[in-house]
């Protein structure tokens, strides 16, 4: 049996909430006023410090990489179905907005720091995606940033986003934990 992982101090911890939720506004609110590249770049600033923050940032990078991807593709797929259109910043009609697969990132950031408790636990991260998921898409529509052309399928299928990607994000982020000490090798001895 292993040791178990330290996981990130307090101060870590609150920063990530701290700048998570700024990058959002950020990306939200320069979307809404039609400035999407302003209000990304925050977000950008949020990863460069997280990257640097963490013992082994490739790991964490990958792991950004993949949220961003995965949560664009299911974006898209919630698009298509035409419940949903954002206020500004789209390249192609049929994508979303860049601002968007950065905020992924964002939240990528969380998933070794404050959401890390989700590590192991499917049902509770598709429980907690399916509920707070659709509300951030709802609070960032409120603020200007996107318009939910038809509110209750749109909520719907962000739910259903939520609740599927959420876990596999979760279990992605614990297989690339960049966060944690690394454990020592079972092979590795001590010296005094």
């Amino acid at each position: 049996m292993s040791a178990p992982q330290p996981t990130p101090d307090r101060r870590w911890q609150w920063s990530n909430v701290l700048w998570t939720q700024l990058a959002w506004f950020a990306a939200v609110l320069g979307a809404a006023h039609g400035v999407p590249a302003w209000g990304t770049l925050p977000a950008l600033a949020v990863l460069l410090w997280h990257l640097r923050r963490a013992p082994r940032p490739r790991s964490e990078a990958v792991l950004m990489l993949l949220a961003a991807g995965l949560g664009t593709l299911a974006d898209t797929l919630v698009l298509h179905q035409g419940v949903l259109a954002f206020a500004s910043g789209q390249w192609s009609a049929a994508l979303p907005p860049p601002w968007m697969s950065a905020l992924w990132a964002v939240f990528a950031t969380s998933l070794n720091v404050t959401l890390r408790w989700l590590h192991g636990r499917p049902l509770l991260a598709a429980a907690l995606g399916a509920v707070a998921g659709p509300l951030a898409f709802l609070s960032g529509a409120r603020l200007g940033a996107a318009q939910l052309l038809e509110p209750g399928v749109a909520m719907a299928l962000l739910s259903l986003q939520w609740a599927l990607v959420l876990p596999v994000l979760a279990l992605c982020a614990r297989r690339l934990d960049g966060v944690a000490a690394p454990a020592p090798s079972a092979g590795t001895t001590r010296t005094p």
